[in-house]
C-alpha cells in the first residue's frame, strides 16, 4: 500500500519553517556566527543580520524599530510586559485585569504577582468567548496599573474588540498589553490602530522557529526589568543574542506582510471547507461551532461532536490527522479546557470538542481527505465516555 502522508491540521500548536525562513536563516547556521556585541566584522554582521530582523517585524505590526526587543519566547515577552509594568508602576497602584481565556503565559503570571499581594480581576466571557466592555469598565479602579487581554484565543479562534479595551483603559490612566501570539501573520495587526502599549509575538506561530519571540513596548513605557545581566534588547532582556532565530523571525515576519491578504484568504477558504464537509459528512445534530461565526481566527475551527470524548476520537484519527482537543476523560472524571468552561460549553458538547487550524500549507486535497478520515471515525465510534 502506498504511504500516505499524515495532515497537519494543528498549526495553532506550532507551524513549520517557510522556505524563505530556512533560507535566510541558513547563513548563519553555516557562516556567520559571530557576537553582535562584539565591535569586529563578524559581530557587526551578527548585528546588522539583528536590526535588519526588528525593522522587518516592526514593519509587520506598525510600530517602530526601536519599540521592539527580541525575547526567547512568546511566554517570555508576556512576562517581562506584565511583570515589568507591574514592578515599574507598584507606587501608584498594585490592581491587574486578565480575562478567564488567556494562555497560562499570562494566567500563571497573574497568579505569581497575586502571591506577591496585586489585585488579579479576571473578566469572564460570553458564551462565544468575547470579552463585554462594560465588564471591563465596571472593574477598573484609579489602583489598575494594567489590562492584559489577548488579541484571539488559541482554542476558539474568538478575536477580542482590543481597541475599544485599549481605550477604556487608557481613560483610566492604565496601560494595555495584548498576548497577540495567534493572530500576528493571519491578521492585519497594527499596534497604533488598536492602540496598545505592550504586544507579544511568538515565533513558532507564524513560521519561524521555536525559541524566539518579540516584544513591543510603545514609546515612553517604561518596564521595570526582570532579568539581569548585561545591556541587551535596552537591558531588558539581556543575554547573548539568539541570531539565528531572530533572523528567521524577521524573514517570517517579512513574508506575512508581503502575502497576509492572500492568506487569510486561503486559511479561511480552507476552515470553511473542512466545517461544511462535515456538516455535510455527519448526522443533523452532531457538530457544534465553539467560538464566534465571524469575529475569529481566519484559520481555526473548534468543533464539538455531541457525546463523544475528544482524546478517543484524536486518538482514532492521530496517524492521519493532527489535531488538538478541548477535553480530557480520565477514569473519574472529565476535564473540560479553561476556555470552554468559561464559554459554557455543554458537558455533552465540551468533552467532544476537538479543535482543527489550518495553514499556509494546508491544501484542498489535504481538507477533503481528513473531511472523510474524521467524518468516518466520528460516524463510526461509539460514543461513550466515563464520567
Amino acid at each position: 500500500m502506498a504511504h500516505i502522508h499524515p495532515i497537519y491540521l494543528d498549526y495553532n500548536a506550532t507551524t513549520p519553517l517557510t522556505p524563505a525562513v530556512i533560507a535566510a536563516m541558513r547563513p548563519f547556521l553555516e557562516e556567520h556566527f559571530g557576537n553582535p556585541s562584539s565591535s569586529h566584522i563578524f559581530g557587526q554582521i551578527a548585528q546588522d543580520a539583528v536590526e535588519k530582523a526588528r525593522g522587518q517585524v516592526s514593519a509587520l505590526i506598525g510600530a517602530s524599530p526601536d519599540e521592539v526587543i527580541f525575547t526567547s519566547s512568546g511566554t517570555e515577552a508576556n512576562n517581562i510586559a506584565i511583570q515589568g509594568i507591574a514592578r515599574a508602576h507598584l507606587t501608584r497602584g498594585n490592581h491587574i485585569i486578565t480575562t478567564v481565556i488567556e494562555h497560562p503565559a499570562v494566567t500563571e503570571v497573574c497568579a505569581y504577582l497575586a502571591s506577591q499581594g496585586f489585585q488579579i480581576t479576571t473578566l469572564p466571557v460570553d458564551a462565544c468567548g468575547q470579552v463585554s466592555p462594560d465588564d471591563l469598565a465596571a472593574v477598573l479602579t484609579p489602583e489598575t496599573i494594567l489590562v492584559s487581554i489577548m488579541h484571539a484565543n488559541n482554542e476558539v479562534g474568538t478575536i477580542q474588540p482590543i481597541k475599544t479595551l485599549a481605550k477604556m483603559a487608557h481613560q483610566s490612566s492604565a496601560l494595555f498589553h495584548t498576548d497577540a501570539a495567534q493572530s500576528v501573520g493571519k491578521l492585519p495587526v497594527d499596534v497604533d490602530e488598536f492602540g496598545v502599549d505592550l504586544l507579544s509575538i511568538a515565533g513558532h506561530k507564524l513560521y519561524a522557529p521555536k525559541g524566539v519571540g518579540a516584544l513591543y513596548i510603545r514609546s515612553g513605557v517604561t518596564l521595570e526589568k526582570i532579568l539581569f545581566g548585561a545591556g541587551q534588547e535596552r537591558a531588558l532582556r539581556p543575554s547573548t543574542e539568539n541570531v539565528l532565530e531572530i533572523v528567521g523571525l524577521g524573514a517570517a515576519a517579512e513574508e506575512a506582510g508581503q502575502t497576509l491578504p492572500e492568506r487569510v484568504q486561503h486559511l479561511k477558504a480552507l476552515r470553511n471547507r473542512l466545517h461544511a464537509g462535515l456538516e455535510a459528512a455527519l448526522p443533523p445534530g452532531m457538530l457544534r461551532l465553539n467560538g464566534r461565526p465571524d469575529e475569529r481566527l481566519p484559520n481555526t475551527l473548534n468543533l464539538a461532536f455531541r457525546n463523544h470524548e475528544a482524546n478517543r476520537v484524536l486518538n482514532n484519527i492521530s496517524k492521519f490527522v493532527a489535531a488538538s482537543a478541548g477535553a480530557a476523560c480520565h477514569a473519574d472524571r472529565i476535564v473540560i479546557s479553561s476556555v470552554l468552561k468559561a464559554m459554557g460549553v455543554p458537558l455533552e458538547w465540551a468533552k467532544g470538542a476537538l479543535r482543527f487550524s489550518v495553514g499556509i500549507m494546508t491544501s484542498a486535497d489535504d481538507i477533503d481527505r481528513a473531511v472523510e478520515i474524521i467524518a468516518r471515525t466520528v460516524f463510526t465510534m461509539d460514543p461513550t465516555c466515563v464520567k
